[in-house]
């Protein structure tokens, strides 16, 4: 009688080959969680609402008022008010004027000139650059 052995070796090489990729996955998993964790913000963020309110009512005339030529600080605004503010001295005499530069950007409350201008039932004209 012949005897006969079975091939082992395919069956072998499929367990080795499963036992490979389980320590490859395996690896991978340490390598990943030794690099360092990243977190990432939306730069396009969420805006608050937007309150909507209504313009100051324009006066019937600026006879007698006196109006601010507030400057918020933009390249050649100042040059623009201040010319401004000679153009209404000489075509709008009864017409009080004053220039004033605003603290920080346009963004940033100046309470100190509203309150300014508030105190006199100012108008007032602001140059915002762009």
């Amino acid at each position: 009688m012949k005897r006969t052995t079975l091939d082992r070796s395919a069956p072998q090489r499929a367990g080795n080959f499963l036992i490979f990729g389980i320590a490859i996955a395996c690896a991978g998993t340490v390598a990943a969680a030794e690099q360092p964790l990243y977190t990432v913000l939306n730069p396009t963020g969420n805006p608050p609402p937007i309150e909507r309110r209504a313009m100051a009512p324009r006066p019937p005339s600026l006879s007698g008022k006196t109006v601010y030529l507030v400057d918020e600080t933009f390249d050649g605004g100042d040059k623009f008010l201040q010319q401004m503010q000679a153009w209404m001295a000489v075509h709008m005499p009864d017409v009080k004027t004053e220039f004033r530069e605003k603290k920080g950007s346009y963004a940033a409350d100046d309470p100190d000139l509203w309150k300014e201008i508030k105190s006199v039932h100012g108008l007032m004209v602001m140059a915002i650059g762009h």
